[in-house]
């Protein structure tokens, strides 16, 4: 298992420059410049030409595009436009509490995933059943940037359990700060891995080797946790690791509705200033952090069920 690893990682090389193409080619085709952006109304022929020049941006599109490259092979991915000072210092200055507000999303995604869905697959098509599909179904329907919106104006404003925005001082300051853009993300997540556990579970659940288990005396708790959690785990453990992408993505939404001072709020004011070398930074960052996602994803389904590599 693990010596697959080494080529797995060799694989992120293409992606990565694949979208640091994209996302290259991309930005230089919005309307307007990063020149422009830093003077505003002040802006003259003159200036822009100066600045422009300055910058490296009036050299020709591929130029630019080998002068990135170059740089990106040293580890460097440039200066930033707006704030002047390295884009990995930037970087790195807001990486930690995106990690860690997608990272407890996360975990309370699962919190809430896994016993709900075994209390939905024991009780198929009764009350409880009905009544977690049904909610989880309006969490799973509605926008991320709507139930933020909700959450902070009835619990935030309203009354006045959580903060409505910030990040608070210290370790515990900044785990109350997250309570609800945590949760906000987690709600869609816990919705989509509920209802394939809880059809994963449901399947097991009638395998024959799960009869032959029950057969031989093993207690009922031996039989869940030993038989049917591992084996209805495999397919969950592969969508959570698909779905941490788009907790990523939703996680650039829930940071401006509650304005946490993370990366996604980076990326929005780069774009808006076209801070060419942050929103290059930041996207290729979050490239691989997604690439190591889906490695661990892909380890972990070979442990639970060596026979998917073999």
């Amino acid at each position: 298992m693990l010596a697959r690893v080494p080529g797995r990682l060799l694989q992120i090389i293409p992606t990565l420059i694949l979208i640091g193409v994209v996302v290259f080619v991309l930005l230089r085709l919005l309307p307007g410049d990063p020149a422009s952006a830093l003077l505003g109304n002040r802006a003259t022929p003159e200036s822009l030409a100066r600045i422009n020049a300055q910058m490296g941006f009036d050299k020709p599109i591929w130029v630019q595009f080998l002068l990135f490259l170059g740089r990106l092979a040293h580890g460097d991915l440039g200066v930033s436009v707006t704030e002047r000072i390295p884009v990995t210092r930037v970087i790195l200055q807001r990486l930690p509490v995106t990690l860690c507000l997608v990272g407890f999303a996360a975990v309370i995604a699962l919190v809430l995933a896994l016993p709900l869905a075994f209390v939905a697959a024991l009780r198929q098509n009764r009350l409880p059943d009905l009544a977690l599909r049904g909610l989880f179904q309006i969490g799973l329907s509605s926008p991320v940037f709507y139930i933020g919106l909700l959450l902070l104006g009835f619990l935030g404003a309203r009354l006045h359990w959580f903060p409505v925005g910030g990040l608070g001082q210290g370790f515990w300051g900044a785990v109350y700060h997250l309570i609800l853009p945590a949760f906000t993300l987690a709600l869609s997540l816990a919705a989509v891995l509920m209802r394939n556990l809880r059809s994963a579970i449901i399947g097991v659940l009638r395998a024959d080797y799960v009869d032959f288990a029950r057969a031989k005396g093993i207690t009922p708790w031996r039989v869940l946790t030993g038989h049917v959690l591992r084996n209805s785990l495999i397919t969950t453990v592969a969508l959570f690791g698909l779905n941490i992408g788009v907790l990523l993505g939703n996680s650039v939404i829930t940071e401006n509705v509650f304005a946490v001072p993370g990366i996604g709020g980076l990326l929005v004011d780069a774009i808006f200033g076209r801070d060419y070398p942050v929103v290059q930074g930041v996207t290729l960052v979050l490239a691989v952090l997604v690439s190591l996602v889906f490695l661990a994803t892909d380890l972990m389904e070979s442990w639970l069920d060596p026979r998917l590599h073999a």
